[in-house]
């Protein structure tokens, strides 16, 4: 089965790993401070506003504490988002508002999000869509005009940017995650960013069981080490040395990734250009850069799910990602959302990973120019 994600794992990483058992300590340690100080650098941004997490979904529940948003206080997501972000809200007791999304990039718009606020509007947990950047300029300024914070979901997004910046470090906070499937893998873990330090110092804590004083090795100050306060009820979701050695791994290959992954989606542009029942990702705007996170048609005669079927007995594994939230009975969210039902009905994301060999592509290809062959012509 040729996968639509798969990570790139070899000896690098295991080495990697093999130098933290040597080193006696497998809890969180030197490694995880490292990758922090490094991913803060590769996102141009400063250790004191970086901080790692055990899962990105962690960093979404925790976010509605972290950005002082209560319950009954209501929070704007695009209805294509992640379940963990619609449950970090729903778990609050905050109230989930739903806004539509662009058809085509599946992002929200600034229009699509003005419509839905009110006077109980407290922040917009903003997803960037397979990494893909949101219109940044304007949504950031119409938070601004309505004093809304803003928290950016680029789960996907380890090297997007738009004019200039990284995503994740434009909104109040944002998050990336290294969970198996994503692009740089740990096999578990995430970075959360903040724009202003004082509130990754509060995330430290939060992350920590609340605690105010550090014990055992780390204490070199006080003469009774065991000793300790907290100044919140927090809990355990940190990194650990083993995962962030992986990670440290993986984020210098980032680069290489990224040309394979580019090479990808330009090679199905190029080869699936001319069928003229799909419709291919939009160009990209200019000044900003995506990480190829996906690769999504939308086919335009109604006939997706038979192409997804024959695909995937032809050996080739497709997927939705992601299911409207307005659509998931769980939720008991109603309303008109037309953008986002075209996309979840019409949409497609091919296999798309830095492992993918020119065999595996020809065969995607192939395999779909022979599904048009026999039900689109």
């Amino acid at each position: 089965m040729i996968n639509v994600f798969q990570p790139s794992l070899g000896e690098e990483e295991l080495k990697s790993i093999e130098e933290v058992f040597k080193s006696n300590w497998i809890g969180k340690g030197k490694k995880v401070a490292l990758f922090e100080e490094q991913f803060a650098n590769h996102i141009s941004s400063s250790k004191d506003k970086v901080i790692t997490t055990n899962c990105c979904s962690e960093g979404l529940f925790s976010s509605m504490q972290l950005c002082d948003i209560k319950s009954g206080d209501e929070v704007i997501l695009p209805t294509v988002s992640f379940v963990g972000a619609g449950n970090a809200v729903c778990a609050n007791g905050s109230k989930m508002v739903l806004c539509d999304v662009d058809k085509r990039t599946l992002n929200a718009r600034a229009e699509d999000i003005e419509k839905v606020i009110t006077k109980k509007t407290k922040a917009i947990l903003l997803l960037h869509f397979g990494g893909i950047p949101c219109e940044m300029d304007e949504i950031m300024k119409l938070a601004d005009s309505y004093n809304i914070k803003v928290i950016e979901d680029c789960a996907a997004g380890v090297c997007s940017s738009y004019k200039g910046k990284a995503l994740g470090t434009i909104g109040d906070m944002g998050m990336w995650s290294f969970d198996a499937m994503k692009i740089l893998v740990s096999g578990d873990g995430a970075a959360l960013h903040f724009k202003d330090p004082e509130l990754r110092e509060k995330a430290e804590k939060l992350l920590y069981f609340g605690l105010e004083t550090k014990s055992g090795y780390e204490n070199s100050v006080a003469q009774k080490w065991w000793q300790f306060d907290i100044s919140c009820f927090g809990h355990r979701a940190i990194m650990n040395d083993v995962t962030a050695a992986i990670a440290l791994t993986q984020l210098k290959k980032l680069p290489l990734y990224m040309e394979k992954r580019e090479a990808v989606h330009k090679y199905y542009n190029e080869t699936l250009k001319d069928l003229e029942w799909i419709d291919l990702p939009l160009p990209i705007e200019e000044g900003c850069k995506t990480s190829y996170y996906f690769y999504h048609i939308q086919v335009k005669n109604g006939k997706r799910d038979l192409l997804a079927n024959y695909l995937r007995e032809m050996g080739v594994y497709t997927t939705f990602r992601y299911f409207p939230l307005h659509r998931v009975p769980g939720y008991g969210v109603s309303g008109n959302f037309p953008n986002a039902d075209y996309a979840a009905d019409n949409t497609l994301c091919l296999p798309m990973h830095q492992s993918l060999s020119n065999e595996d592509l020809e065969t995607v290809v192939g395999k779909i120019k022979e599904f048009g062959e026999k039900y689109c012509l």
